[in-house]
């Protein structure tokens, strides 16, 4: 069987967003594809249900965030309308989608009053003229992946099912968080951070408001930094920070007596999902709170007080619950997602469901002829896990494994840092290989985020690099996410400082065993990964190439120049950015670098690559910057599709050109 091309990018379709319909019998999800001919990502919803082939909902090209009524009977979800997201409605018993809002912004989702009449959602508010001046006051003039606020902020509103009226909730120099309703349909829950210096300080609070406007009451004091709130039934549920927003988050019941947390008996970090970082908003099933917290590199579900009942390799992406059923998303090492649907009686077993052996011809169970449409085949007759043996009540509902292609799946380890810390990694080679070969370290951003041994959908180089005879290692070192708050937590201040052993210690293991030649060594990263890339460059020669993405070279003007900039210095760098800086030892530098980065990016600013880029081509080393238009920092995972390709086949091809696999001398043009 053929393996993994940059070609099959097109090919690979990834759920997300699953919504359980109210009776429990079908779930709503998104499907995102790469449409390689309108270089656009394309997002549609789709219906699964036990039993019965998926069928698409909508069209597309550009839908998304599907909300059921209370009662079953029409799906809200956002579809662009001139260019702005607007929230329809679809009928299920037939019908074509009618437009509910006319937001002049853009709406955001569908939150829906516990009677069905109403329908709450946050939009941007203000008046937006590109071409006016932009006066700041305040640090948080500007978000990646949106640019210049201009002075705009996003409040809540409300929109009048049956008639379209809507009418404006909060207004205000702050912005609302995503609303939730009261039980008795009287009130809004929103978190919010409304301090005056709030971009030098983080802040946040729980509010509440009347749906009819007036000032949001605050509900919650300075201890705890509240960034969601859900009423889940009678309960009043709050995600935050207790005391510093760096470290864990944790859930916290809210009521007359204020805050209490919510115990776990877990050192682990609640994973309520954002762009770039799995898991799911906390659900109640029947009576029991779930949640997803991150547990080594992999994100896995939970049942207060800290049960696991959804493990094994997978990284959940989207949960939905509805009584005792469990919708879920979840990515595996053979697909980078499929729609489960599980049975909470049924997997109270003493194995959670996933942790159990894969076969060695997974997922060899569902295969599709290549001209069959993802998603347009019939489901498993029976109950199983991610291409895996079947578990007590779980059902899978999809299969977007890319058709007709085998893919390398990575190899968990332990590796021992200098210092005698373990670090975990993970190994993509071809098994079959005796000789010692090239390798690539590949980094990963936040410096929260996690590494985890499934197939993500983005990352397609690790896939073709493993076919032409080439290790990627992946590790989670320390400031990863997974391991502990105290590991978290153990860069802090000490950027590069503190886990260049965690990087070098791995390496030299796998010299050791004779599986990586030291003389054919790479790195690259994205984020924190591109830092990191840049910095280890800095402390050793060892590297023949080096492909920074999103990189950071130079912390003291990044501070001034990100949109997180300040926060970064005051929480995560300290005040001795020098040290922990790749440009105060850039002299040092000889490894042939490549720079990629993204030209709208406002998290590390494009001015990070341009700095190293003339640093290095002042100095003499092959060296070459990429830029792309119109791309925010997270354009390798959402940007255009022809950037991610090109992104993607920059570094196979730098990689080949200063480094062999059969350990021949190169001749770089």
């Amino acid at each position: 069987m053929p393996r993994l091309s940059l070609s099959d990018l097109p090919r690979i379709a990834v759920p997300g967003d699953p919504r359980l319909r109210p009776d429990g019998s079908a779930v709503a999800y998104v499907v995102t594809t790469a449409d390689r001919e309108s270089d656009e990502n394309r997002s549609e919803i789709w219906l699964a249900a036990p039993g019965a082939e998926p069928r698409r909902l909508t069209g597309g090209p550009h839908d998304s965030s599907p909300r059921w009524s209370p009662d079953g009977h029409s799906l809200a979800f956002l579809r662009p309308v001139d260019g702005k997201p607007q929230i329809h409605l679809l009928p299920m018993d037939g019908g074509e989608p009618r437009v509910l809002t006319g937001a002049p912004l853009g709406a955001g989702a569908a939150v829906w009053s516990p009677d069905g009449a109403r329908i709450a959602y946050g939009a941007p508010h203000g008046d937006l003229d590109p071409h006016a001046p932009v006066v700041a006051d305040r640090l948080e003039y500007k978000a990646d992946g949106t640019g210049l606020l201009r002075g705009l902020t996003t409040h809540l509103f409300v929109v009048d099912v049956a008639t379209g009226e809507t009418g404006q909730v909060t207004s205000g120099d702050f912005h609302a968080g995503e609303p939730s309703w009261s039980p008795d349909g009287g009130k809004l829950f929103f978190a919010a951070s409304m301090d005056a210096d709030r971009d030098l300080t983080v802040s946040g609070a729980v509010h509440s408001v009347d749906v009819s406007g007036g000032k949001p009451e605050r509900l919650t004091g300075a201890d705890v930094i509240c960034t969601n709130v859900w009423w889940l039934g009678e309960r009043l549920l709050v995600a935050g920070y207790a005391g510093t927003p760096v470290g864990h988050v944790r859930l916290f019941d809210l009521g007359a007596g204020g805050l209490v947390e919510v115990e776990t008996g877990l050192d682990r970090n609640v994973m309520v999902g954002a762009p770039g970082y799995p898991g799911a908003t906390p659900q109640l099933a029947g009576d029991d709170l779930i949640f997803c917290a991150r547990d080594g590199g992999f994100t896995h579900l939970y049942r207060a007080p800290g049960e696991k009942i959804i493990g094994g390799d997978q990284v959940v992406s989207g949960v939905s619950a509805v009584g005792g059923r469990i919708a879920y998303v979840a990515a595996t090492p053979y697909s980078a997602g499929e729609v489960y649907l599980a049975d909470l009686a049924a997997t109270q077993a003493a194995t959670p469901v996933g942790d159990l052996p894969l076969p060695s011809d997974a997922p060899g169970d569902l295969p599709l002829p290549s001209d069959t449409p993802v998603g347009d085949v019939p489901p498993p007759s029976g109950p199983a896990v991610p291409s895996g043996p079947a578990a007590p009540g779980v059902t899978r509902l999809s299969d977007y494994a890319v058709p007709g292609v085998e893919l390398f799946t990575p190899r968990s380890r332990t590796f021992t840092a200098p210092d005698g810390t373990p670090i975990e990694g993970f190994v993509l080679r071809d098994e079959t290989l005796t000789e010692p070969g090239p390798l690539l370290l590949d980094a990963h951003g936040g410096p929260h985020n996690a590494w985890a041994p499934v197939f993500d959908g983005a990352h397609l180089y690790h896939q073709v690099l493993a076919a032409r005879g080439w290790t990627v290692l992946t590790l989670n070192p320390r400031g990863s996410d997974g391991y502990g708050e105290a590991f978290y937590t153990a860069a802090l201040g000490a950027w590069g400082v503190a886990d260049t052993g965690d990087f070098l210690g791995p390496i030299d293991e796998l010299v050791a065993e004779g599986v990586a030649d030291p003389e054919r060594l790479a790195v690259t990263g994205y984020s924190y990964g591109g830092y990191i890339s840049c910095w280890l460059t800095t402390q050793t020669g060892r590297f023949k190439a080096a492909v920074p993405g999103g990189c950071v070279s130079d912390l003291a003007s990044m501070t001034g120049t990100s949109d997180a900039g300040y926060l970064l210095k005051a929480y995560e760098l300290g005040d001795d950015l020098a040290a922990q800086s790749p440009m105060s030892h850039v002299a040092r530098v000889s490894t042939p670098t490549l720079l990629l980065h993204g030209d709208s990016d406002d998290r590390c600013p494009v001015g990070q690559a341009e700095q190293w880029f003339a640093a290095l081509r002042e100095r003499g080393v092959p060296v070459r910057l990429v830029r792309y238009p119109g791309a925010s920092h997270l354009f390798i995972l959402n940007g255009r599709p022809s950037h991610r390709a090109d992104y993607n086949e920059r570094i196979v091809e730098w990689l080949e050109q200063w480094i062999s696999v059969d350990g021949t001398p190169v001749s770089p043009s």
